[in-house]
C-alpha cells in the first residue's frame, strides 16, 4: 500500500499546510480499507490490534473476539481476497509472501507512521505464520505476536526431516487437488453440520465450529486456498526466528481423540526454540479452531496477551 509522492503532490501538501491549521490526518479511518490482496475492516478505539484469519477463513472468524474488544481497542480485521470475497489478483501466482508484505505496508501506513505504537498481531493458522514473517522481516510493525495453532514450518508434521524443498512435490500434488475444485457448482442449500467424520471435524470438535468451517470452505476460492496451502507448506521460518525480538505467545490445540498432551507439546513447542521471548500455552479439548471450540479459554488467553 506504499505510494510514491510526486513533486506536485508535495507542493499541494505544503500549500494546504500554509493555508489551514495543521491536523493529524487519519489515512485509514473506521470502515473498510480496500487493498490489492487484502481488505481490512477498522473498528473501535484504543491500542491497535490486527486480527488475521487462517486458510479459507473470512474475517468473521474473529466476530466474537471483535465484539469483546472493539470497546477498548482499535481493531484491524484482515480478510484475504478469495476467502469470503472475490479472489482478484490472488487467483494467480504466489499469495503468502506478497500478501504478508502488503499487510506490513498497511500497518506501516495506518498505524506506525501515524505515531501510534506497533500493534498487537493475532494470527490463526497460516496467518500465525504470516505474523511471524512480518515480525522477522518488518520488525518495527509488530509490537507483540500471538500465534494460534501454527508452526514456523508445517512440513515437520509430515516428516521430521522435511525441508521446504523436499515438501514441494507433495505440496503441489495436494494443491492440484484443491485447484481442481474451481468451477464446480457451489451448493446453495443452507449449511448444516457436516458431522464428526467430515473434513471440518478435523478442525473443530463442536457442532457450531464444524458448521461455520463448512460454510467458509464452501465460499472460499479453491485457487486461492490451493496456492496459500502450497505457500505455507514450502515456507520454513525456523532459520529466521532469531530476527524476532518481540514477545511471541503460542496457543496450540490439544484434543485427546487426536493427540495426547505430550505429543502435542513435542509437535509445537520445540519448533520455536529460536525465539528470544516465547510463551507457549496448550489449550486442551480443542482442535484447530481454538476460538470456536474453547471460546472462554481463548478469550482469557487473548485478554492476558493484550494486558502484558
Amino acid at each position: 500500500m506504499k505510494h510514491r509522492i510526486t513533486l506536485t503532490a508535495v507542493f499541494a501538501l505544503l500549500a494546504g499546510l500554509i493555508a489551514s491549521p495543521v491536523h493529524s490526518a487519519e489515512p485509514c479511518p473506521a470502515g473498510l480499507v480496500e487493498g490489492k490482496r487484502i481488505t481490512v475492516l477498522v473498528e473501535g478505539d484504543g491500542p491497535d490490534v490486527v486480527l488475521i484469519p487462517g486458510l479459507s477463513s473470512p474475517r468473521s472468524v474473529w466476530d466474537a473476539t471483535a465484539d469483546r474488544l472493539k470497546g477498548s481497542h482499535r481493531l484491524h480485521r484482515v480478510q484475504i481476497r478469495g476467502f469470503g470475497e472475490a479472489a482478484g489478483v490472488n487467483a494467480e501466482g504466489p499469495v503468502l509472501d506478497p500478501m504478508m508484505r502488503e499487510l506490513a505496508d498497511y500497518i506501516d501506513d495506518c498505524i506506525t507512521d501515524q505515531g501510534r505504537a506497533a500493534p498487537a498481531v493475532i494470527g490463526h493458522s497460516m496467518s500465525g505464520l504470516t505474523g511471524l514473517m512480518i515480525a522477522a522481516r518488518a520488525p518495527g510493525e509488530v509490537g507483540k505476536l500471538m500465534i494460534v495453532d501454527a508452526l514456523p514450518f508445517i512440513g515437520t508434521l509430515f516428516d521430521p526431516t522435511a525441508t521446504a524443498e523436499s515438501m514441494k512435490p507433495q505440496a503441489e500434488q495436494m494443491a492440484a487437488m484443491m485447484r481442481a475444485q474451481y468451477g464446480q457448482p457451489v451448493p446453495t442449500t443452507p449449511v448444516t453440520d457436516p458431522g464428526p467424520a467430515s473434513m471440518a471435524a478435523g478442525m473443530s470438535n463442536s457442532v457450531v465450529g464444524r458448521t461455520a468451517i463448512a460454510g467458509w470452505m464452501r465460499q472460499a476460492d479453491p485457487r486461492v486456498t490451493a496456492q496459500v496451502f502450497y505457500d505455507v507448506m514450502t515456507t520454513d521460518m525456523r532459520g529466521e526466528l532469531g530476527a524476532v525480538a518481540v514477545p511471541v505467545t503460542l496457543l496450540y490445540a490439544q484434543d485427546d481423540a487426536l493427540m495426547p498432551p505430550e505429543r502435542a507439546k513435542a509437535a509445537f513447542e520445540p519448533q520455536y526454540a529460536g525465539l528470544a521471548r516465547f510463551t507457549p500455552q496448550m489449550v486442551s479439548g480443542s482442535r484447530h479452531f481454538i476460538m470456536l471450540d474453547q471460546p472462554e479459554a481463548f478469550a482469557k488467553a487473548v485478554d492476558a496477551f493484550l494486558a502484558e
